[in-house]
């Protein structure tokens, strides 16, 4: 019986990604990290200096990843009120995924992340 081998791979992205939350521009690059990973969408890590950090909190939450590394994850104060553990990034991430490093990505549950043409 044949078994999917789990991998996550990273590139650079050429497309701009725009994250808004509400009415609220969060995000907005040039320069996303794609992340690929079995069994899951892909996820756009945005570079911190295009990310309005004024817009969110650190929270207590950690998750660990087997592939990726520690994660922290941040809130979002604005407009539309607080929104719990809306972000996150791997401050330390593991070597093969060096690249998402000073990167946060965003839940789609809770913003809209648009992928926009050239």
């Amino acid at each position: 019986m044949p078994t999917t081998r789990h991998t996550v791979t990273v590139e650079h992205g050429d497309r701009r990604v725009r994250v808004t939350i509400g009415d609220q521009v969060v995000a907005d690059t040039r320069r996303p990290v794609l992340l690929h990973e079995t069994g899951l969408p892909v996820r756009y890590y945005v570079p911190r200096d295009d990310v309005d950090m004024t817009l969110l909190e650190p929270t207590p939450t950690h998750t660990t990843c087997p592939y990726k590394g520690t994660a922290s994850y941040w809130s979002f104060h604005g407009e539309n009120g607080p929104l719990a553990d809306v972000a996150w990034e791997y401050p330390d991430p593991l070597p093969a995924v060096a690249l998402i490093r000073d990167h946060l990505s965003f839940y789609d549950s809770h913003a809209d992340i648009q992928v926009l043409p050239d």
